[in-house]
C-alpha cells in the first residue's frame, strides 16, 4: 500500500467519524427538542384508553411537548407562570363570567380540586374577564365555589397563547400539564370534572393508583 492511499484511507476514517459525530449531536438536539418530554409520554399513553365518558373529547398528546408559556396573578395579586407549579400535575382551566359554558363546568372544578387537590395535582382554573373585574369573584361567592383558588388575567393574555399554540377559538378550554410542564392534553370545550371518568383520567396524569 502506498503511502498515498494509506493518507487517503485516513482522511476517510476521520470524516466518517466527524459525519457520525455530526449526526450524533443533531439526534442529541432532536431529542431535546421535545421540550425533555420523551418521559411524559407513558403518562399520555397511560391516560389514552380513560379519555372516555364525560371526558372523551380530552385529546391527549401521543407526543407531549412543554406547554405554552402562560402568565396569570395568584389569589395574593402576584404574578404567577405555569413554572410556578412544577412538581405538580395541573388541570388549567381559562373561565369567564360571559362564557355559560364555563359557568356551568365551575362547581364540578371545584370538586374536583375539593376530592383530588393536593401535593401532586391542583386545579388552575384563570378568569379571563377585563372589565368588572369583581364580578367573577361575586359569581363564585354567590354560587359557592369556595375551593378553587382564585388566579385571574385581565388581559386575557392565556386565552392568546392558547390560541396561538393550539388554534383555540372558544370557550372554555382546558389544558392537562405534567409535573415537569408538558402538555398531556387539552379539551376545547366544557367537561363533567367531577364525574369518575374525570378522576381516574386526573389519576392517571398524576400516577395515583
Amino acid at each position: 500500500m502506498t503511502s498515498g492511499t494509506k493518507i487517503g484511507l485516513a482522511l476517510g476514517v476521520v470524516a466518517a467519524l466527524g459525519l457520525a459525530g455530526v449526526a450524533a449531536f443533531y439526534s442529541g438536539l432532536g431529542d431535546a427538542g421535545n421540550g425533555s418530554c420523551s418521559a411524559a409520554a407513558k403518562t399520555a399513553a397511560r391516560m389514552a384508553p380513560l379519555a372516555k365518558g364525560e371526558v372523551a373529547a380530552v385529546e391527549i398528546r401521543p407526543r407531549p411537548e412543554p406547554a405554552p408559556e402562560l402568565a396569570f396573578s395568584g389569589p395574593d395579586g402576584k404574578p404567577l407562570t405555569l413554572a410556578d407549579f412544577k412538581g405538580k400535575t395541573v388541570l388549567v382551566n381559562l373561565w369567564a363570567t360571559w362564557c355559560a359554558p364555563c359557568l356551568k363546568e365551575m362547581p364540578a372544578l371545584d370538586v374536583l380540586e375539593r376530592e383530588m387537590g393536593g401535593p401532586d395535582f391542583a386545579v388552575v382554573a384563570i378568569n379571563i374577564d377585563t372589565r368588572n373585574l369583581d364580578k367573577p369573584k361575586a359569581w363564585l361567592a354567590e354560587n359557592k365555589v369556595t375551593t378553587l383558588p382564585f388566579y385571574g388575567d385581565p388581559q386575557a393574555s392565556t386565552f392568546q397563547a392558547l390560541r396561538k399554540a393550539h388554534k383555540v377559538e372558544g370557550m372554555p378550554v382546558s389544558i392537562i400539564v405534567d409535573k415537569t410542564g408538558c402538555e398531556l392534553g387539552i379539551i376545547q370545550g366544557p367537561a363533567d370534572w367531577a364525574s369518575a371518568d374525570s378522576k381516574a383520567l386526573m389519576a392517571a396524569a398524576t400516577g395515583r393508583p
